[in-house]
């Protein structure tokens, strides 16, 4: 009776045994965030004139406990088109590791936003991803009269691009997630 009993016990067994494998070898892949600690735009005024510089610098990343450095060299000039360029760095990194180049190789995958307060500026998207979608490595920065306001650059990783106003710049529906922000006080003048 005991042989028996062990006869229908271990087929039980081994069927439980294999219902609970784990056959999928598979690992899971992890996607490694980059590290952004600079982000520069650079503006430089058609016609001439001195060329200004937005940055912010977290060189203990977004997560660390000090508050990046904002710097602003000069004032923007009134009615005035600026050219601007924004580069990216990780300077945790040595020699700093220039993100610049992945947004470019993944620039469907990314879009900057610019928003100015007080009607002091506008912007407009210079280069465009593979499928024809704004990516604002590079921009035109129009200012309006004098004054002051903030100018917002918001860099978003896997935005919605073909939602509502995503086009024009648009940061309200755009979804993805945010890889950095900084908002500049600024004068025009």
């Amino acid at each position: 009776m005991k042989n028996l009993k062990n006869i229908y016990i271990l087929p039980l067994l081994a069927l439980f045994f294999m219902a609970c494998s784990n056959d999928d070898d598979t690992p899971v892949p992890v996607i490694e965030e980059e590290v952004i600690t600079t982000m520069t735009a650079t503006l430089v005024p058609n016609g001439g004139g001195t060329t200004i510089t937005l940055q912010t610098r977290d060189l203990d990343g977004k997560d660390g406990p000090n508050a990046p450095v904002l710097d602003i060299s000069g004032n923007l000039a009134a009615n005035t088109t600026y050219t601007g360029s924004i580069e990216i760095l990780n300077e945790t990194e040595s020699p700093a590791e220039d993100i610049t180049e992945e947004i470019e190789e993944k620039d469907e995958e990314h879009q900057f936003f610019f928003q100015a307060t007080n009607s002091i500026a506008t912007f407009t998207y210079s280069d465009q991803d593979g499928d024809g979608n704004p990516i604002g490595l590079s921009f035109t920065l129009t200012t309006g009269s004098a004054g002051t306001g903030t100018i917002t650059i918001t860099l978003k990783h896997e935005p919605n691009k073909t939602a509502s106003g995503v086009k024009d710049g648009d940061i309200t529906n755009a979804e993805g997630e945010t890889d950095v922000s900084a908002s500049f006080n600024v004068t025009v003048q």
